[in-house]
């Protein structure tokens, strides 16, 4: 007997293939009695900066998570926020979640009542996801935590909106278009990453020259200053008890004040800044040795600049102070701030502007490390700045190395928002969920293991 082989028609074909990529679109919505997986979670974050699982519904509505979404969108940032029911396993949650989208960007989880975040460092420094995660841990309600967190992170964190989130369909339904569309996506995928990598490279060299150029207008003024010191010294190589020292003393910061000048007509990045302020220590401690010499003074030591401003030269003695809302600390200051301090009136800070107006330098954005950097090298300035916006920037391992080596640029090239797949720093990403975004913040312990 002859065996009997089947064929389909051509509509069955056709309604086999209609129901496999039904399959595939409707991935998004598995049923609320199953653990959604991490893919389709991820999948539905390239879409939109905000996932609610189905079995989570009852802690944030669809009216909010959409009103939250459009925040993050319209502030134009790569923030994800998901979610999810209080069983979820959280089993390296968030390396998975982080490897599984591809996105550089800040990954915020509410599970159950719990809640936690990690974040690239290119976007937001692990200190300040641990910060930001503390401030809003006391909060029960959903909407409220979840906003409040978002609102703070949106003004700290770099990068921009992944292109994908304006790629979503709105319709339930599928038809041939969108079959048609999803293959030529499929097709056109190495390309689309190429160009969303040639994209986030653009952005990044637009936000550095839109950050140097704000950067140049306080070195500049730091370059004037100094040269102001050097005119009013009104120091003659050749006049009556100058001696080789001084001379020397003299030499010194001129030559310092010409390296401050080119160095800054070369910059070309915020990060070149560094050079400028490093020449501008210099010299200046040089005029204080000239100064010293002429007057018959003690030579003074070696000591940074003035905390406050380092146009006031170098300091003479350390001393007590607590920022707005911050710990205490000691900073290096000038006698002029020193008394002030003393007698319990407010240092001569040195401000910027920013978009929220003039600001201290420490609260004025990442593009100041380096200008800081320059001032304040070696170990110093992390312990200056902790609590500080600025000292939240560059707690990062790599950036504290060398304070604005690479702008936003924490090890590897991707910028927030951009396609890295799975090529990040899973430091960034570890453990447990509810320790706070990777530090001891008393967070609520380890629920079930690295994240």
């Amino acid at each position: 007997m002859k065996a009997v082989v089947r064929t389909r028609s051509l509509p069955g074909l056709l309604l086999a293939l209609l129901l496999a990529a039904l399959t595939v679109l409707s991935a998004g919505s598995p049923p609320a009695s199953a653990a959604t997986s991490v893919s389709t979670i991820a999948e539905a974050l390239r879409k939109s900066p905000v996932y609610v699982d189905p079995a989570a519904r009852a802690q944030l509505s669809s009216a909010d998570a959409h009103a939250l979404a459009e925040r993050i969108k319209d502030a134009d940032k790569p923030l994800f926020v998901a979610v999810l029911p209080a069983d979820y396993p959280t089993t390296d949650l968030f390396r998975n979640l982080r490897t599984a989208t591809g996105i550089t960007g800040l990954y915020a989880i509410r599970l159950g009542d719990r809640f936690d975040a990690r974040a690239d460092s290119s976007v937001l420094p692990r200190t300040a996801v641990q910060n930001l995660v503390t401030s809003v841990q006391g909060e029960k309600d959903a909407k409220t935590q979840l906003t409040d967190f978002t609102n703070s992170a949106l003004t700290h964190m770099g990068g921009s909106a992944p292109s994908s989130w304006g790629s979503s369909s709105g319709g339930g339904g599928v038809s041939y278009t969108a079959l048609i569309t999803a293959g030529a996506v499929l097709v056109a995928g190495g390309a689309g990453a190429f160009m969303l990598v040639r994209r986030g490279r653009r952005r990044r060299a637009a936000e550095q020259q839109a950050a140097l150029d704000r950067l140049r207008v306080v070195v500049d003024e730091d370059i004037t200053a100094f040269g102001e010191e050097l005119d009013r010294l009104d120091f003659h190589p050749a006049e009556a008890g100058a001696d080789d020292a001084m001379r020397a003393d003299y030499e010194r910061a001129l030559d310092a004040y010409e390296r401050a000048k080119s160095a800054m007509a070369e910059a070309r990045k915020p990060e070149d800044v560094r050079a400028v302020t490093e020449a501008l220590e210099d010299g200046r401690f040089s005029l204080a040795l000239l100064a010293a010499r002429r007057e018959g003074r003690p030579l003074p030591e070696r000591r940074p600049p003035c905390f406050f401003d380092p146009r006031h030269g170098p300091s003479v003695a350390d001393a007590g102070w607590t920022p707005p809302g911050g710990a205490p600390r000691e900073v290096p200051v000038c006698a002029a701030d020193a008394t002030r301090l003393a007698d319990g009136r407010d240092p001569v800070v040195r401000e910027v502007d920013t978009d929220q107006g003039r600001r201290p330098y420490w609260d004025a954005g990442p593009a100041y490390g380096p200008w800081a950097g320059g001032y304040f090298g070696g170990g110093l300035l992390p312990g200056l700045l902790v609590g500080t916006m600025l000292g939240s920037m560059m707690a990062t391992p790599s950036y504290a190395a060398n304070y604005g080596s690479g702008y936003g640029d924490f090890g590897g090239g991707y910028e927030g928002g951009d396609t890295s797949g799975a090529d990040f720093d899973p430091g960034d990403f570890g453990g447990g969920f509810g320790d706070g975004g990777g530090g001891d913040f008393g967070g609520g312990g380890d629920f079930g293991g690295g994240f």
